[in-house]
């Protein structure tokens, strides 16, 4: 069997997604998720120019040496960019070996360690009454964890509470979001304390600093918060430096999560060898697919830390399918990430996996299970789009 085509689609069924469709002499095709939210045609580039070339003529069975020769060969390693375009190639290549093997992509990775995949859902308000609204409107639909995120007073926009995009859809520029550090730390605690006092003890929550926080400042929220016994608390502190894991580690016994923006098992050494996070965030698609996060699972596993795939709105149905089977896999997995995407894009992209009683499951269709309707996708062309950029008071950037 060898490669025939190889095509990037870009499409905008509400939000952008990139995809790579590999076509092979025997008919068979396969789909990998390049999506770099805000930066999506970097991607594309990327693959159009650089990689698309290499793979004409090779065999798609031979994934792990087709990984390595991408990763390796390119001399300027790591990095978003690179490591979503190598994901694409590689899930693409994983979908046809499973689906020539008539099997679900799960079964070729050592068949199913579980019947389902726990899935956690958003819930967000601008105060504490619209977020216990949000909190019963996820139970409704069936979530058994949910991610509580709140305005703070005196901030007009805040991560994880949608503002207003109609100035961002009129102008390609990001949407500008406020941020007060000690006011957000003197708040959320009485965010949770409302949360559990409604709910009770039983409900799994968790909840994001999205990377806002100092070092010390990440270490005292997670001493604050520990009377509301969160699942977890994600990226409390840029973690590039990994060391400054080891201050919040010593300080609190709140459960972390890290590595949404990570690319590869460097970025993880020191915090799984010293367990200083419980949970491993990255993304097939941002992590260079199922071939590296297979392995750094198994590493993590070594710790007793668990799987927690990255599963917002910009990772496509492609991209979740592929971490369905994986969730399916593995020993030590976790929970998902699951923030559904809108009717359109799953008309777009038709996938066997569903979302019932608050599980997922990748479903037994070959392969990965998606199918890319391309008539309709060439219906939806991209759209310039940003992600948020924060300000402090001053007027300076601050991380978002």
């Amino acid at each position: 069997m060898k490669i025939v085509d190889a095509q990037v689609v870009v499409t905008s069924p509400g939000r952008n997604f990139v995809t790579l469709k590999i076509t092979t002499d025997e008919g068979l095709t396969g789909l990998g998720d390049a999506t770099l939210n805000g930066r999506e045609l970097s991607v594309v580039s990327y693959l159009t120019d650089h990689v698309v070339p290499l793979l004409i003529g090779t065999d798609p069975h031979r994934i792990e040496d087709t990984w390595q020769y991408l990763y390796r060969g390119a001399y300027w390693r790591r990095g978003p960019v690179t490591m979503a375009a190598i994901a694409a190639v590689d899930v693409a290549l994983w979908d046809i070996k499973a689906k020539a093997a008539g099997l679900p992509l799960y079964q070729l990775l050592g068949g199913a360690s579980r019947e389902r995949i726990r899935a956690y859902g958003h819930a967000a308000g601008r105060d504490i009454p619209e977020l216990l609204d949000s909190v019963r409107a996820r139970q409704a639909e069936g979530y058994r964890a949910i991610r509580v995120q709140t305005g703070v007073p005196g901030l007009t926009n805040v991560y994880g509470v949608r503002p207003d995009l109609s100035v961002s859809d009129q102008l390609p520029r990001p949407v500008v979001e406020d941020w007060d550090t000690p006011a957000y730390l003197r708040h959320l605690p009485r965010v949770l304390e409302a949360v559990r006092a409604e709910f009770g003890p039983g409900l799994p929550l968790l909840h994001d600093a999205h990377h806002r926080l100092t070092p010390i400042q990440a270490a005292r929220l997670g001493k604050d918060i520990e009377p509301y016994d969160l699942f977890w608390l994600e990226d409390c502190t840029p973690a590039e430096n990994q060391e400054a894991l080891r201050l919040v580690r010593r300080h609190t016994t709140t459960p972390l999560a890290i590595g949404e923006v990570f690319n590869t098992v460097f970025d993880y050494q020191t915090l799984i060898n010293e367990q200083l996070i419980d949970y491993v965030r990255s993304a097939v698609t941002h992590f260079g697919g199922v071939t590296p996060l297979r392995k750094l699972f198994d590493y993590a596993a070594q710790y007793q830390i668990k799987s927690a795939v990255h599963g917002p709105e910009d990772i496509s149905p492609v991209g979740m399918a592929a971490a369905l089977h994986l969730d399916l896999a593995i020993h030590n997995f976790g929970i998902q990430e699951y923030s559904g995407h809108t009717a359109l894009t799953g008309e777009v992209f038709r996938h066997a996996y569903t979302f019932t009683d608050g599980y997922l499951h990748p479903g037994e269709a070959p392969g990965i299970g998606v199918e890319l309707d391309e008539e309709l996708a060439a219906a939806h062309p991209y759209r310039p789009a940003y992600l948020p950029v924060n300000r402090l008071a001053d007027g300076s950037v601050h991380d978002w």
